[in-house]
């Protein structure tokens, strides 16, 4: 059976959309919601626009990891992305396609009058080996499935996003 590549989830906040957008596109905030992240470098501050690099400090069960990363799509409040083009330690790295990573944002109107945002965050695998060297993989790296991983993964980073928005 072929792999699940796409893992789609949202949650509506009680905030605007341009305060969500200055969260999520400056990734040096991402450690304040994300299940994995632990921080991120960049060159600059703040919102970052298309074509920006930054590199991504993870961990997951005590194994942590450095991602490369470029941002693909920059709308100041409406959507914010990036791919993942390269995994690995410190120095070493393998320079492949791995995931992308989008939050899309709409305007809501809040139950009781109010403006609110429907912020939906999607992962996309785009690794290109073989699905039967994902599964193995996957087992190892995430106990199952990657996709069933990232659900749980998603959902939580969407109920700590809208913890810290609220807050």
């Amino acid at each position: 059976m072929a792999r699940q590549r796409t893992v789609t989830d949202s949650v509506v906040v009680a905030v605007p959309p341009a305060a969500v957008y200055a969260l999520v596109a400056d990734p040096t905030r991402t450690p304040g919601w994300s299940p994995e992240n632990r921080g991120a470098r960049t060159d600059r501050p703040g919102p970052l626009p298309v074509g920006a690099v930054f590199t991504g400090l993870n961990e997951r069960r005590g194994v942590r990891w450095v991602t490369e990363c470029v941002v693909t799509a920059a709308d100041p409040g409406a959507r914010f992305a990036f791919r993942v083009r390269a995994i690995g330690g410190a120095r070493r790295r393998l320079r492949a396609r791995i995931a992308s990573w989008e939050h899309r944002l709409e305007p809501v109107e809040l139950p009781g009058g109010g403006a609110g945002t429907r912020v939906t965050q999607t992962w996309t695998d785009e690794r290109t080996m073989p699905d039967a060297v994902a599964r193995v993989f996957d087992a190892v790296a995430t106990r199952g499935p990657f996709a069933d991983f990232q659900r749980r993964n998603l959902a939580e980073s969407l109920q700590r996003l809208r913890a810290v928005l609220e807050a």
